[in-house]
This record gives structure tokens, sequence and C-alpha cells, in this order.
């Protein structure tokens, strides 16, 4: 590189600085002559960098922080309701490690809009829950992974949310459709809903189901059936347009099949269910033929045995026969506030605590499926309301 010299000799230097002379203390400046100037970015580049960043950023406050989802059934009616829009909140219970982390970012299960898995499995790494601030009480509104959902890894099963009505080692049972836990009576929700029937020989207009806030109901022989609140069949009864309004239920002593741990002689139903116990890691059951109904399928299951099974009404884990368990998680007990129209833990059993997602916070949007004119059909009050 070529250099340009200067130099002041000494009988040059001014010895007074003024506003006419200037000392320079510089004797070799050198000033480069081939220096290539920095290259800017292009747009493109820019653009992808910056998403890039946004979905790392999305992508770890998905994980840790906190996640949307919306409603798609009417299982929590009318606490939470078809077409609201949660932030549901990893901090309470605390967040997850990845377990699936081959897949796309701000994906479920599949690529949006497509049939395409948007995960592989050739990397299942250890799951482990950090910290939080509170743990899963009896009243939450819990999302969590789907136990009944066995074609996906833990953390890409199907979302569900209900309520916990029981933590781990509470006993539960349902009488006549109120639950019990530890033998006394739980609080139910404000707005839980059962199944009714109206007795009448006439149509029913739709402004009558409308007027009361009734979403769910259909004919039937001999009336209507519906979904709703005891309080708002009072006021359906009391319109006078149908001879009468009925709760149905199933009673005690009338057996369901499709209820978890079914058994001919305990004659359980989605009505009148247990008493069971909610297992609780560290916790130790005699393996009994009871016992072995109610807790073999979720041993199997979540309790990372290789090999479980019966053989001549015994417990057989890894080849050996065990007299008893001793279970190595917490586990809860999950129904919907809409009872009667709510696939819940009654139907599937227990969810393990490495299936809890986090608790649901926060509406920040609603929208009513049924209305088709956008801004009519915000559900605008129940923007921004906290959940209980």
């Amino acid at each position: 590189m070529a250099k340009i010299r200067f130099r002041i000799f000494p009988g040059q230097i001014p010895t007074q600085i003024n506003d006419k002379h200037m000392e320079s203390k510089t004797e070799n400046w050198t000033v480069p002559q081939n220096e290539k100037p920095v290259k800017k970015k292009g747009q493109i580049r820019e653009w992808a960098d910056a998403l890039v960043f946004a979905l790392v950023v999305a992508t770890l406050v998905r994980w840790f922080f906190f996640e949307p989802f919306t409603i798609p059934t009417p299982s929590m009616e009318k606490s939470l309701l078809v077409g609201d829009f949660l932030f549901v909140s990893k901090l309470h219970y605390g967040a997850r490690t990845p377990k699936t982390i081959l897949q796309v970012p701000l994906t479920h299960q599949k690529i949006w809009g497509t049939e395409i898995p948007s995960y592989l499995t050739w990397i299942q790494l250890p799951q482990y829950r950090l910290p939080g601030f509170s743990e899963v009480k009896k009243g939450d509104c819990v999302v969590f992974n789907w136990p009944g959902d066995s074609k996906y890894p833990t953390d890409l099963k199907t979302n569900y949310i209900k309520r916990c009505v029981g933590t781990s080692g509470d006993v539960l049972e349902v009488r006549n459709l109120q639950v019990y836990i530890n033998g006394k009576a739980a609080t139910e929700p404000e707005m839980m809903q059962y199944r009714y029937f109206a007795v009448t020989d006439d149509e029913i207009l739709d402004k009558y189901f409308k007027d009361l806030d009734i979403t769910e109901h259909f004919p039937a022989i001999g009336g209507y059936i519906f979904f709703t609140t005891p309080k708002r069949a009072k006021q359906f009864k009391d319109l006078g347009i149908v001879k009468n309004v009925i709760l149905q239920t199933n009673p005690a002593g009338t057996s369901n099949p499709e209820v978890y741990a079914y058994d001919a002689r305990t004659n359980w139903n989605e009505d009148n269910y247990g008493p069971i116990l909610i297992p609780k890691a560290g916790m130790t059951l005699p393996m009994n033929e009871d016992n072995i109904r109610k807790y073999f399928p979720m041993i199997r299951q979540y309790e990372d045995i290789e090999k479980a099974e019966i053989k001549d009404g015994k417990l057989w884990l890894e080849g050996k026969q065990v007299e008893s368990y001793t279970f190595k998680q917490d586990y809860y007990w999950m129904m919907g506030d809409n009872r009667h129209n709510s696939l819940d833990s009654r139907f599937w059993g227990f969810v393990p605590a490495d299936h809890i997602v986090g608790k649901a916070w926060m509406i920040w949007l609603s929208i009513d499926p049924d209305n088709n004119v956008v801004l009519d059909g915000i559900r605008w009050r129940r923007l921004f309301n906290i959940i209980d």
C-alpha cells in the first residue's frame, strides 16, 4: 500500500497557538488507498434475518412462557366458550423442556392446512419440568396432552382443556352428579351445565333458546334435549312453552361400560362414579384385583415400564411378579364444566404430571362461530378476562 508522508521541520513549529496557527504532532500519517468499503446486506437478507430472529423468539416464548390456544368444543361451556382464544401460562406450573425437537416451528402435529406431519421422532430427549410458582390446584382450568392419544409423542399429543377436580392423593367420588373429594362435597363451577329434556308436542322456536343463551339443543322424540345451567333450565321451564323440563342423569346402580376402570360389579357411570384414589409420586399400593383394574393401564402407559402385563390375575413387571407398586409421578383428575357433554377423566382416567401443559390464564379474544358478521361476532365483554 502506498504511503504519503508529511514531515514538519523543527524550525517550522509555531511557539504560540492563536487563531492563525495550529500545532500538528503527527509525523507519519498513512492514508489507505485500496481499502474496500463495507458491503451492506441486501433487503432480502435483512428480511430473512429478521424472520429467523422472530421465529426463534416466538418459539422460545411458546415453549417456556405463554402459548395461545383456542376452544374448539363445548366441553367447558359456559365457563369457556367455543371460539374463545386463550393465553396459557407455562410459568404457573413450570415449563417442560422440549422432548420432540425436530419439528417445524410454531406447529403442532401437522403443517398448517395440510395432513403432513410437522415433526420427526428421530431424536427424543428426556423431558424435565422447570420450577413454577404454583402447583396444579383443584378448580384450575388446565391445558394438558390427552393421555388417550397414543399416536404422537407426549409433547405433541392432542391438547385438551378441563377443570382439575382432584389432585394427587385425593379420594374422588361422584354421587348423583355431585363431586366429593375425601368425603366432602366439592365446590362446583358457577356456570356448570347438565343435560335436560324439555317435554313438548310442539316445535320450539330458536328464539327461546337464544334468549337464555342455550346454544346446544336439538329435537328428540317427545321434545327437545338441551344443555344448560340449573338456573337457566328453571327459567326455560317458567316460560310456559313446554309441559316439563327434566334433568337427565344415569341413576346409581346403572352401569356404563364406557367409563374408566369399568367393572360390571361396581355399576359405575358418569354421574355416579368411584370412589377412586388418585396416585401420588412415591405412593405404594398393593396390586390386588381391584387396584390392578384401576391402575394397570396407567402403569403400563405412563410409568416408563418396558414390559407390564397381567398373568393369572397378577401384575408382572419386567418379567417379575409384583405384589405392590410405587408410583413414579403425580396424577390428576380432570372434568369438563359441561358435565354431560365432556370426554374427560371419567372415560379415559388419570392425567400424568408429565402431560400437563399449563394453566389457562386469560381470554384475549372471543368470536361467536355462529355469527358471520365480523364485528358483531366478537364477544367484547369476554376480551382480556382472567380465567378463574
